[in-house]
Formats: structure tokens, sequence, C-alpha cells
């Protein structure tokens, strides 16, 4: 099939008109397609007040301050769950569906994809499998990406038929059979990006002692979504607060937490000996605490407190502590412990701050659990934006990483499964690699900032070749 490059959103327009313009060849005008992303329909899509757009950062509770109920005790109603009904599809002239938004596809071939054939499609089929038992079980579609999560829906059944284990052939023709490889960019910028994740495995005291001062703290009672709801699950997307006299009120930052904002409340999960192993803990989300006897605690996130997160390594580059070439989260971690009261400042610089639950369900070799709601696999799973694409999705990832002892980086092009999300994870090719739990895999994951070229494999019956479209003729020459 002809490959053909579509592009989202209304600047495309503008790019169509100044290539025509200047008379560039038939050809090249004939295979380059416009994509407007339709109007979302109403009452579904993110801007709807049912279904909040995520930002970047959560907001401050200033941004969104919901009134205050007439009862303090009193729940505010839920959105209500989608109808698990697909929604019309509309299909551009190129084949390609509207789906993505601020996002250039490119139809390719399995046979194109750089190490699709070496790779091993049996470990990504077992993650896939568990995703896919997710989608079975919801209860309501995604407000994201809905024509891919009901096609995977549709898929999931012949994954799940399939004999177990699945054998690396057996996975490989499944996701031939069922997918179409399509390399997918923002708009402005043809390579994606990676960054790389772990579980942190902490040394943790469950007792308070001299050496032990530092708790992984649990939800506050008072602590309100911004629906102002201090109860039930937490919804990071509309920020946080608290109530003071009928009045919704930002919620303690991390300096007043620290200082001791919290203490007497009885939150605290287990105890640790460096408010570092805290703050890493909160930007990875989750830890696997190990005590002195030898047993383990997981622990996950539950919630936080809604300010704004600020990378404590941009803290560093802009004071001139570090280049952006020194920053890992080893540097990270070194400089800390050589200047306890400098890092301190620095800490406090992030306001955001994450509350954490014991996560009782994991067994010892299970992985953390992801937004999918399922436990994430080492080196297969991959946090994406959800306002983008629809968790279960395979992904393909062609890179040079640091993942071994080379300086220059090793090729790594494997299948990942979209299992997980972050709020710094924003864009149509912006994913994050989870590397697995302890040390090794948080020095490999720290190194992790490097661009590459994704392959989102669409459900085939979404596929430009589906679609039956006829290539546009060349215009003709002037």
């Amino acid at each position: 099939m002809t490959s053909r490059r579509v592009r989202a959103g209304g600047l495309a327009v503008l790019a169509m008109a100044g290539l025509l313009s200047c008379g560039r060849p038939a050809l090249a005008a004939s295979e380059l397609l416009l994509l407007l992303q339709p109007q979302a329909p109403a009452g579904a899509g993110p801007g709807s007040p049912e279904a909040p757009a995520v930002p970047q950062q959560p907001p401050g509770p200033a941004a969104e301050t919901p009134a205050a109920p007439a009862d303090p005790g009193a729940e505010p109603p839920q959105a209500a769950e989608l109808p698990l009904v697909p929604p019309a599809l509309e299909t551009h002239a190129s084949g390609f569906p509207f789906i993505f938004s601020d996002a250039r596809l490119e139809a390719a071939k399995f046979a194109e994809v750089p190490g699709w054939d070496e790779d091993r499609h049996d470990l990504a089929f077992k993650p896939f499998a568990t995703s896919c038992r997710q989608i079975l079980r919801a209860r309501s579609a995604p407000r994201a990406a809905q024509p891919i999560w009901f096609a995977l829906r549709e898929i999931c059944p012949r994954a799940l038929d399939l004999p177990s284990p699945v054998s690396r052939a057996a996975a490989k023709a499944f996701f031939e059979a069922e997918f179409r490889p399509a390399r997918i960019a923002k708009m402005t910028d043809p390579a994606g990006f990676l960054t790389g994740y772990y579980e942190p495995e902490v040394q943790a005291a469950r007792e308070r002692s001299a050496e032990y001062g530092v708790a992984f703290l649990a939800r506050p009672g008072d602590l309100a979504n911004g629906r102002g709801a201090t109860s039930g699950g937490f919804d990071a997307r509309g920020g946080a607060g608290r109530w003071v006299a009928g009045r919704f009120l930002p919620y303690f930052d991390r300096g007043e937490i620290e200082a001791g904002a919290l203490d007497g409340r009885g939150l605290e999960i287990a105890w640790v000996r460096d408010p570092v192993d805290v703050l890493f803990t909160q930007i990875q989300g989750s830890a696997r605490l190990r005590f002195a006897d030898g047993s383990t605690l997981r622990i996950g996130y539950a919630a936080h407190n809604g300010h704004r997160y600020v990378p404590v390594g941009r803290v560093l580059v802009e004071r001139g502590i570090a280049t952006r070439e020194q920053m890992s989260m080893d540097f990270i971690r070194t400089w800390m412990g050589q200047n306890p009261e400098a890092a301190r400042d620095v800490r406090w610089q992030n306001r955001s701050y994450v509350f954490f639950r014991v996560k009782s369900e994991l067994g010892t070799e299970d992985g953390p659990i992801g937004g999918q709601g399922v436990s994430i696999t080492d080196w297969r799973s991959i946090a994406i934006d959800r306002n983008v694409h629809a968790y279960g999705t395979p992904v393909f990832i062609d890179s040079m990483l640091p993942t071994g002892s080379s300086e220059s980086g090793e090729p790594f092009r494997r299948l990942m499964i979209a299992q997980d999300t972050g709020s710094a994870i924003v864009g149509p090719a912006r994913g994050d690699l989870f590397l697995g739990t302890g040390s090794e895999a948080g020095s490999t994951a720290g190194r992790i900032r490097h661009r590459a070229d994704w392959y989102v494999l669409l459900p085939a019956p979404l596929s430009p070749e589906a679609a039956n479209v006829p290539v546009p003729l060349p215009r003709p020459a002037r």
C-alpha cells in the first residue's frame, strides 16, 4: 500500500496552503493529506463539564474552586457513566479515522517497522492480555480514543482464546492479523520522546526512630478533590484543596507538610531515613518498602495536594548547580545527600505532594499498579497520554537508549503496551517506559530522555486499507 501521511489539526490547513503555493511537485501534494479534528459530541468530549481535560500538571485549587455543598458531608453528584455504544466513526478521505488530535499519522507495513521481526512478541502479549481483561470488565468507555478502545473490545476475546502461554510465533501472528502499524508523531515534531520510570525499593521501618524519621503519608481526611469531595476515588484532573469555614482553600504544600502541618493525624504508613526517598517515590508513584525482618510492603499513589509539580532537576539547572547534560536521578540524589539544607529549599520549590496507600492486593512478583488499574510489566509497559491513547493500545518503539554499558546507547526496538499515564506525559508520541524495581532500574530510568520513533498499532478495521479509499490522483502539472 502506498505510504500516506495524514495530519490532524487546524494548522494543517495553513501547511497545505503553503505547500501548494510554493509549487511543490504534484506527487508530494497528493501524498500529503490533511485531517481536521471533528467536533466532540456534546456531553462526551474532553471539554464537557463531566469530562474535564487533563492538564499537563494539575491546576491549583484557585484555578477551579467548586461551590461549597449545602451539606458539608454530602458528596456532589458524580459524572454519569458513558454508554458502551461505539461512537459513529468519521474517516478522512485518506482512510485514516478521526481519532488523534494534534497528530501526524503515516501508514506503514510490519515489514517496514525496524526491529519488528526480531522482537519477542510473546513478552508483549502477556501484558496485552492483562489489559484485555480490564477492557472487557469495564462498564463505561474512556473519554479519549474511543474508536480504538471499542475495537480492542472486539479483538480482546480472540486474544484470550489463544492457548497459554502463547508462543513467540503465535503472538507475532496475532498482532499482525489484528493490527496495522502507523507511525505517529506530533504535528510540530517528527520524532517522539521517551523517559523512563521505575519502582523504588526503599529500606523502611514500621516505627519512627532517630534513624528513621521521614514518613510516607496516607491521604488526609480533609483533602478534597476539585469537585469538593473528600471521599471516594481521587481524580487528579480537577485539582484539590480543603474546606475551611465554608471556603475551599489550597491544600498544604510540600514545605508546610514537611514542617509538620499534618503531624498527629496518624497518617504515617512507614518511615524512611531520607526525604529524598519520599520525593523519588512520589515522582515514580509507587515503591516496594523493605523492612529489617525481610518483609516487604507495597505502596502506590492515593492522591495529591493539587499543587503544580515542579521538577527539582529543573530547579538545579536554573540555579546553576548542574547542567542539563549532568542532570539525572543519580546526580540529584548525590547532590541532595551532600547538601541537606540547600536540598530542602530545592525540594520545597516543588509544592506538589503525593499521598500513598498500601497495595495489599499485589503479590511479590507483581509489578506496581498502573493507570489502567492492572499490574504493569518491566520493559513492556509504557505510560502514555490518556487524553490521546486508549489503555491497552500496542505501541512499537524504535530508539537508541542507554540501557547498557555503551555510551552511545543500544537499539531499543520492542512492542510496548499502554498501561499507565502521568501528568507530564502529554502528546501522541510521548511516553514513559517502566523499567522494573530497584536501584539498577532507577539508574537506567534516570538516564533516559531520548527521541524515538513511535508506531501505534491500529486495530485492522480502523486502518486506511480497511477504508478501501483510493489514493488521490496526482495533481496535473501546471
